[in-house]
């Protein structure tokens, strides 16, 4: 997808995660997962965050990386599998997940919440970007309902809000129906 430029890469932070920054909502060390070109990471170093960017693919890190080097800004991107989280060897105090929970199967996003679980400070904030189950089915990753997202999240974690928002992409202005979930590590 990075010989290109993926829908979903709009070339700047998401207004949701944008507005949840201005509003004080990062804490700590932050961790950008599925991070792609870095736009979430980056966000957070330019308001003065420690910020750590992860993604599987080694193009997309390439691009983060440049991008950090072309702004001055200072951010950790690795390429890494969102699965295995705790081979950072750190914990984080906000995760930042734009459009990565939505590509998982059932089992995928089991062991994605295990992999979040183990890297969450007791008390961190997981903040998701994901499909709503009210996009029509076609083009796109699978939609997700606000049941789905309070059962993956049901043991150790506290769904504080599922909210819709838009998420922007760059195939059409009106951007796609989504989910802006708020869980606390519990």
């Amino acid at each position: 997808m990075y010989d290109g430029t993926p829908p979903w890469d709009i070339g700047r932070p998401q207004p949701a995660f944008e507005a949840l920054a201005g509003a004080g909502r990062l804490q700590g060390l932050v961790l950008d997962v599925g991070c792609g070109t870095g736009e979430h990471a980056l966000m957070a170093a330019a308001r003065g965050y420690q910020a750590v960017g992860v993604d599987a693919s080694p193009k997309a890190i390439a691009r983060a990386k440049q991008k950090a080097s072309d702004r001055g800004l200072t951010a950790d991107f690795r390429v890494a599998d969102a699965l295995e989280l705790p081979g950072l060897r750190r914990t984080f105090d906000t995760v930042l997940d734009c459009g990565l929970f939505h590509v998982f199967d059932d089992e995928q996003r089991a062991r994605y919440v295990r992999s979040l679980t183990a890297a969450v400070s007791r008390g961190g904030t997981y903040f998701m970007l994901c499909f709503s189950d009210k996009v029509p089915p076609g083009f796109g990753p699978r939609r997700i309902s606000q049941e789905e997202i309070r059962d993956a999240f049901r043991n150790g974690w506290e769904v504080v809000s599922i909210e819709p928002v838009i998420l922007a992409v760059n195939f059409t202005p009106d951007g796609i129906e989504a989910w802006l979930a708020e869980i606390a590590r519990a």
